[in-house]
């Protein structure tokens, strides 16, 4: 096993330390980020709770960046970490390869996928007009209450920012954006949103953990986007909620990312954001 996956969200320990303590995780409350990683997995396939676990950890070291793109996915060392056959542990990679995490070649080992910028683009660009549909239905239809229950959630994610807990002002971040989906009024919406899985959810912690030094903007401009539902100004959420997501694809874009593919369109997509933009 590579050494990032030595370091990654895998506990340190080995053997019977290893089950118990994914036996603890499977009937105890879950982290945010496992919850997470669950019910996604859960939407795009029902598999059994052992498959479900050890996707949900080997998922949240990539996402978290713990795992990096190309790192090897040994499945002899990680049935061994996880006490159990490798039956399961593949199953869970090929769980993760549909999701968009992990490459699972013919006759060769499992690693953690790379993703091309012309995929991201396109990942944005869907992501950036379902947000901005969802930012103006929340103004036209979502109830008080509802819009509360988002401002709510905006003082724990500054104290979290304050602390310096990237991880945890990330998840909780999620937690909104899904709140918005479920106040929006559209269940098509929510739907499509999780339909893109863990690999947006890898891209969106890459771009938080990359761009820190816009964690005061990000989240000034939370607070100005619920601001505007709460005074039912559509432009307005609409164009925060823009400049947010294109923000966040412009630090990937600039990165230099280990993980990227290079392809012949990169340099396409300058004209694609101008329009949306417009």
């Amino acid at each position: 096993m590579s050494e990032a996956a030595k370091e990654a969200h895998i506990p340190p320990v080995e053997g019977e330390k290893v089950a118990a303590s994914m036996e603890r995780d499977e009937t105890s409350m879950m982290t945010n980020s496992y919850k997470e990683i669950a019910r996604v997995l859960e939407n795009s396939d029902r598999t059994n709770p052992r498959v479900s676990s050890i996707a949900q950890w080997i998922g949240c070291a990539i996402i978290e960046g713990r795992l990096h793109p190309g790192d090897d996915l040994n499945t002899v060392d990680l049935s061994k970490q996880f006490q159990t056959s490798r039956t399961p542990v593949k199953e869970s990679l090929l769980l993760l390869e549909k999701e968009g995490l992990v490459t699972v070649p013919p006759y060769r080992r499992p690693y953690v996928a790379q993703v091309s910028l012309e995929e991201i683009r396109e990942i944005y660009q869907v992501r950036t007009n379902l947000l901005m549909l969802m930012a103006e239905l929340i103004v036209r239809t979502a109830s008080d209450e509802a819009i509360a229950s988002l401002k709510a959630r905006l003082l724990p994610m500054r104290e979290m920012a304050a602390a310096h807990d990237v991880d945890g002002v990330f998840w909780a971040s999620v937690a909104f954006r899904n709140r918005e989906a479920e106040i929006c009024g559209n269940r098509q919406v929510k739907r499509i949103l999780d339909s893109l899985g863990l690999r947006t959810l890898q891209l969106r912690h890459l771009s938080m953990k990359l761009g820190r030094t816009y964690a005061e903007q990000r989240l000034s401009d939370r607070e100005r986007l619920v601001s505007a539902y709460e005074e039912r100004d559509a432009s307005l959420a609409v164009a925060l909620t823009c400049a947010m997501v294109l923000r966040s694809l412009k630090i990937l874009e600039q990165s230099g990312w280990s993980g990227f593919q290079t392809t012949k369109d990169d340099d396409l997509w300058p004209d694609r954001v101008a329009v949306l933009q417009k």
